[in-house]
């Protein structure tokens, strides 16, 4: 399978929700490695990237998010693999 880069913007409800938290457990879970961080617009913008398979799961997971998130739209933009990131993380 291919290495890929997604790149997300979910909007809806989803800060003070632990939405980057278990983004980022989610993503690990996955063996993906990127960042995720809030904006200041309300949404969560969420750089991923690894095997396409993972990505795509990612994806769906973004798609609900944690219980408490109610995700309302998630732009989307696939990106030439990096390998620029050696984990995943929270930033800010």
């Amino acid at each position: 399978m291919a290495l890929k880069q997604l790149h997300l913007t979910v909007r809806g409800r989803v800060q003070g929700v632990y939405f980057r938290a278990s983004a980022q457990r989610e993503a690990r879970r996955l063996g993906l490695s990127g960042w995720v961080k809030n904006r200041s617009d309300g949404s969560v913008e969420i750089l991923a990237e690894g095997e396409e398979i993972s990505i795509r799961d990612l994806y769906g997971w973004a798609q609900k998010g944690p219980g408490a998130a109610r995700v309302d739209k998630v732009e989307t933009r696939w990106r030439s693999f990096t390998g620029e990131f050696p984990d995943f993380r929270i930033v800010d």
